[in-house]
């Protein structure tokens, strides 16, 4: 039987990479966002694949049009709550007011996550193995991303809550954080190259792609995941783990504190 997935803000970006690859896995691919055009050129992307997607319109911060959502799907095995909302493209006004500004980033990113979560679970629990994926972001553990980064710590501790009431039901809930994702790459292929950086945005002098994102996503919601529930996996090329702070320091003297095994050798 082909896993019914559902995949929220599938219709650019890394919505769409992940969309791409469970069509091509063979699932039946449900989607949704707001953008009936995006979405409906998406769609026809998929058929074109052999294995064409469902796309349906819906407003994720409204629980009605959530609830009908669920309501039209027959079945669910997999969740993939990807629909967001950056802070490049927040509607905040320098105007609003701070409760203003916290519902334009709540509603998007964690509203949204939520709503649908909660409706689908029964759903899940029906497949008797569901799985959850939400798309966090590494701004959550940055300060500087002000309310997004609060939207989604918010996710990741949501997810942490999903497993543990999930889990009875035979539901697994699990997230990834992405770092920097190059969106307008091909879906099927790595990003490639460096950028004129101030710094790079990953180990690897380059940005990833959605492609590679979808990749952990397919793993999450896989069998071959089956212990691993309420974990966000970081996927930004290490990126993370670099105190970029002090690169000066390092360029001179960070080899002291490796192995040496590639001293005096040129990158090949």
């Amino acid at each position: 039987m082909r896993k019914r997935v559902l995949i929220t803000g599938g219709n650019s970006g890394i919505g769409r990479g992940i969309v791409h690859h469970f069509v091509r896995a063979g699932a039946d691919v449900t989607f949704t966002a707001r953008d009936k055009a995006k979405g409906a050129a998406v769609e026809a992307e998929t058929a074109t694949l052999g294995n064409p997607a469902r796309f349906i319109a819906c407003d994720l911060a409204v629980e009605a049009q959530v609830k009908q959502l669920i309501a039209q799907l027959n079945g669910l095995d997999v969740l993939v709550n990807n629909a967001g909302l950056g802070s490049r493209r927040a509607p905040v006004e320098t105007s609003d007011s701070p409760g203003t500004r916290w519902n334009k980033l709540r509603g998007p990113n964690l509203d949204s996550t939520w709503l649908v979560s909660a409706h689908a679970l029964p759903l899940l629990a029906q497949s008797g193995k569901g799985s959850i994926v939400n798309i966090s972001s590494t701004a959550s553990l940055h300060g500087n991303w002000g309310l997004y980064c609060v939207a989604k710590a918010a996710v990741e501790a949501l997810t942490r809550a999903l497993a543990a009431e999930g889990a009875p039901h035979g539901i697994r809930a699990n997230g990834i954080s992405p770092g920097w994702i190059e969106t307008q790459t091909d879906t099927t292929t790595p990003a490639t190259g460096g950028g004129d950086w101030d710094v790079p945005p990953s180990l690897f002098n380059r940005m990833g792609s959605p492609e590679e994102i979808a990749a952990a996503v397919a793993f999450l919601a896989s069998d071959a995941a089956s212990f691993i529930t309420g974990q966000t996996l970081i996927v930004d090329g290490g990126l993370s783990i670099i105190d970029y702070t002090s690169r000066k320091l390092l360029e001179t003297r960070g080899q002291n504190l490796f192995s040496g095994i590639f001293s005096g050798q040129e990158k090949q």
